[in-house]
């Protein structure tokens, strides 16, 4: 007599989990793109994938800073240890087709043949490979300004997963992951969701049908602009949500842990502690929410309100190895400033009085 056993598909192996948690902790508020590159890489590793084709293609849609770009950098650090490892071709640079040369080098008999080093060669592909892991990461970040010269040398490495170099060599892309990046559709969806605008920012996502509407207007846009060859060619097309408050305050605290990381490698000698109060990361929050630039905006206040006067602090010895800093908000609300606790934790009257405003 057999007996059968209900099998969970859904389950995901350790070393894809151990990605996902890895994703988490660098991308906020993507959970469908983590998924998705989760996915693809749990089908590479079983060596399930489609004979020659990429171990996957995405196409990410969104605004400017909801983590786009970051997400496949947090990738390649999970999985090759280093951002660098991601082939980065910023199609900005391919706007006409003769500048195609420039990815794969300039024909035989061609003026500049032998100068040409093409972009996509093999040896650039392999570059972060190792013995471990045999993937690469290539990133076609901003496609939709690229030619119709460089969509057309897609749809080969999509659809065969080679691309042949101008002396008529050839690339192999079977063991490689591809991304696309584009603000297609980004204006539509601000314009669907600046009626919450509101609740957005103090981070109550918008409901289920406003999100879908927004998903919807991006994906609508994608296909305006490209040949249905080249969308049917793509493994996944993920739509980034725009970030709330929530989500900033989220990544308002990865950046201080960037910050104080920065800060104990560029003086390991003369290191400092530094904490923000709750007034204090609520200025940085209001200063760096902006729907336009997202969590970029948010970056560039902290390098303007914190990271710029803690330079002017270590430059003038105003802060010394072991100190305790704490930042706080300024009465404008707009500024912060900064104190030097004592050992007593209490602040002097001239320790008081001082800030230092960007």
């Amino acid at each position: 007599m057999s007996l059968r056993r209900m099998l969970d598909p859904t389950r995901t192996g350790t070393e894809a989990d151990v990605l996902k948690e890895s994703l988490h902790r660098r991308v906020i508020g993507q959970d469908e793109a983590i998924d998705e590159i989760a996915s693809a890489y749990q089908v590479f590793l079983t060596g399930l994938r489609t004979p020659a084709r990429p171990v996957g293609s995405f196409l990410f849609l969104g605004p400017t800073g909801s983590g786009k770009t970051r997400i496949v950098e947090a990738t390649a650090e999970s999985l090759a240890g280093t951002a660098s490892a991601v082939v980065k071709i910023d199609c900005a640079e391919f706007q006409h087709s003769h500048e195609i040369a420039k990815l794969i080098g300039s024909p035989p008999g061609y003026l500049g043949h032998r100068e040409t080093h093409p972009a996509l060669s093999q040896e650039v592909l392999n570059q972060y490979q190792s013995e471990r892991l045999r993937l690469s990461f290539v990133l076609f970040d901003e496609i939709e300004k690229a030619s119709d010269a460089l969509w057309n040398l897609l749809l080969g490495i999509l659809d065969k997963g080679t691309l042949t170099l101008g002396d008529n060599r050839k690339v192999d892309f079977s063991s490689a992951m591809i991304f696309m990046t584009s603000n297609l559709g980004a204006a539509e969806m601000s314009a669907i969701s600046s009626p919450r605008m509101g609740l957005l920012r103090t981070g109550l996502m918008g409901d289920n049908r406003v999100e879908e509407r927004a998903s919807n207007s991006a994906r609508e846009a994608a296909r305006r602009k490209f040949t249905p060859e080249f969308i049917n060619r793509l493994d996944k097309i993920v739509v980034f949500k725009r970030l709330g408050r929530v989500e900033l305050e989220r990544i308002l605290n990865l950046e201080l842990l960037n910050v104080r990381d920065r800060l104990f490698r560029s003086h390991p000698t003369n290191s400092f502690h530094f904490a923000l109060t709750d007034l204090a990361k609520d200025v940085l929050l209001r200063s760096g929410s902006d729907q336009r630039y997202g969590a970029r905006h948010l970056k560039r206040a902290v390098e303007n309100l914190l990271v710029q006067p803690i330079s002017n602090l270590l430059a003038t010895r105003q802060v010394q190895t072991g100190d305790s800093v704490l930042v706080d908000s300024a009465e404008d609300r707009e500024h912060l400033v900064f104190f030097k606790e004592s050992r007593t934790g209490t602040k002097s009257a001239s320790e008081r009085g001082s800030s230092v405003a960007a």
